[in-house]
């Protein structure tokens, strides 16, 4: 048996349903290429990675670094986002390519050059000075 709202629920009843209709499945998740959290961490770790790679004197937290990427996945899942789409947004070669070339802005941005060591060590140490997330993936020898 249902019952028909009359009087002064009747809106706040209309208000609480189109709530529930938006806060659904029927709410449209942004494209992972857009969700800010999600790219701005992916582009630290690419940073870290070059930083580690290219600097004799900085190493990569690479365990933390494992259970960032995994935390990273599981915030994603639990935003909604399905395991396809998770997947099909790592492995694009165009999103790969669009988050390399943010990080190597940045790096550019910030004194780094190519075949130039200490300009990477440079900017790890900084990093690592002002807790980023970058410098949370990195630790000096």
């Amino acid at each position: 048996m249902t019952r028909k709202i009359t009087g002064p629920l009747k809106p706040l009843a209309a208000a609480a349903l189109a709530l529930a209709a938006l806060s659904g499945p029927a709410l449209a998740l942004e494209p992972l290429s857009q969700e800010r959290y999600i790219n701005d961490r992916l582009i630290a770790a690419r940073i870290a990675d070059r930083i580690r790679r290219e600097c004799p004197t900085i190493n990569g937290r690479l365990i933390y670094a494992y259970g960032q990427a995994r935390a990273l996945e599981r915030y994603a899942l639990d935003k909604g986002y399905s395991r396809a789409q998770v997947d099909a947004f790592l492995d694009s070669k165009e999103e790969r390519k669009r988050i390399y070339a943010v990080a190597e802005d940045y790096m550019a941005r910030n004194g780094v050059s190519k075949g130039d060591p200490q300009s990477f060590c440079r900017l790890g140490m900084q990093e690592i000075a002002n807790r980023t997330v970058t410098g949370s993936l990195l630790v000096a020898k």
